[in-house]
């Protein structure tokens, strides 16, 4: 099953809730919260008060994405504002297990990410732990980025290393994934697909967002029959 998840950084802060609300009609799976600290990235975005917000809102499960230099400061009160998973960045902490076992301790799932300028060879020793692994397909700290080339090739070799080492574990991408490269990361071995500016910077709306990635990722191009 090929999930969507909704970046909200690119949602109408204005309105997030009716916009979260519009993507979970349209099928979505889970909502994208990404946090920027302004050092590891050089951006600022949200805090635990956004997803202790948007908790009672929805239904859908909150996973909070740490592009922070120290996620350690971040994990707890993120979990105790209502986020259902925790991803940090493998730069960041290279020896994470503490941190891993810290969000699996207290019955959260956790994830750990790598920048496109990373090998995804470096999360291999972990990924026994970890219930999603996410591979970044641009340089965070923007929404709106093109879908890097190398991409696919990376995203095969994850999928690579997770079926070897740990096939429950969820292959995520995020960044440049639109109507248009979203087969592309899929059919290279994603199956979560973090989707901002492409879901909420829709013209018809993002339901129609999320209807249309559904359909394209279950009907991709080269399987559809042809007259």
């Amino acid at each position: 099953m090929i999930h969507i998840a909704p970046s909200i950084l690119a949602a109408d802060f204005s309105r997030l809730g009716e916009q979260v609300d519009d993507a979970a009609r349209g099928g979505a799976q889970r909502i994208h919260v990404d946090v920027m600290d302004g050092h590891f990235v050089p951006n600022l975005s949200m805090g635990p008060i956004v997803v202790k917000g948007l908790r009672p809102r929805t239904l859908l499960p909150l996973e909070v994405h740490l592009m922070v230099e120290d996620p350690a400061h971040f994990i707890s009160p993120f979990l105790k504002a209502g986020a259902d998973s925790i991803i940090f960045h493998l730069e960041v902490v290279p020896q994470p297990k503490e941190l891993l076992d810290q969000v699996h301790g207290q019955g959260k799932k956790v994830g750990l990410a790598i920048n496109p300028n990373m090998p995804v060879d470096t999360l291999e020793p972990f990924l026994h732990h970890l219930d999603v692994a996410l591979c970044m397909t641009v340089f965070p700290g923007f929404g709106g980025q093109p879908f890097l080339p190398e991409s696919p090739e990376r995203i095969r070799r994850l999928r690579e290393l997770i079926e070897r080492c740990n096939p429950a574990c969820e292959l995520e991408v995020d960044g440049g994934i639109d109507h248009k490269t979203v087969v592309r990361a899929v059919t290279a071995g994603a199956n979560v697909l973090v989707a901002g500016t492409s879901v909420f910077g829709y013209n018809q709306g993002p339901a129609a967002a999320v209807r249309e990635m559904r359909r394209l990722v279950d009907n991709p191009p080269d399987q559809r029959s042809t007259p």
